[in-house]
């Protein structure tokens, strides 16, 4: 085991431990409830084995799962998220951007990095929520959850980048 894997196992424990005692408590307007959760995954790099990314965003998922009851909503999100994250990023990467590359917001600049995690996030909350309804009855309400919870989301992705990055 390197210190790269309890890195990231400590960071998924701060994370987890915001998530479900601060942020799930959270419903702006009665829509808006973040799922921070996803940040971790924006934050892998460019060389992460695709295996590792899926079991990292399915223990993320089952972990944030088991502790709201969300029967599995968030495990298909983020297991998503997980699948997608090589792709996304690769959007926004520099032409010249080495093979270890970490998405952040002094390697990638404000702007798209704005736009890398709005996208992420975008992703990860219409699964979320798409999951949550299982129907189309309330199409505009489950639109209005799924812009709003991915808007506060980013906004809480670049708060904690610059909190973690620029201390």
């Amino acid at each position: 085991m390197n210190s790269t894997f309890f890195i990231r196992l400590l960071r998924l424990t701060i994370l987890l431990i915001l998530q479900i005692l601060v942020f799930n408590n959270i419903h702006l307007m009665g829509y808006a409830t973040p799922l921070l959760i996803g940040y971790m995954l924006l934050c892998f790099e460019r060389g992460s084995s695709r295996i590792g990314l899926l079991l990292w965003g399915f223990v993320i998922g089952i972990v944030f799962d088991v502790f709201s009851n969300t029967a599995g909503m968030a495990s298909a999100s983020c297991t998503l998220l997980a699948m997608m994250q090589p792709k996304l990023m690769q959007m926004f990467l520099p032409r010249d951007a080495d093979e270890d590359f970490k998405p952040s917001l002094s390697s990638m600049g404000f702007w798209k990095y704005l736009l890398y995690a709005f996208l992420g996030m975008l992703i990860l909350h219409a699964t979320f929520y798409s999951l949550d309804a299982f129907t189309i009855n309330d199409w505009q309400l489950t639109l209005i959850a799924i812009g709003s919870s991915a808007a506060l989301a980013t906004l809480l992705c670049i708060a904690t980048e610059l909190f973690v990055r620029f201390k």
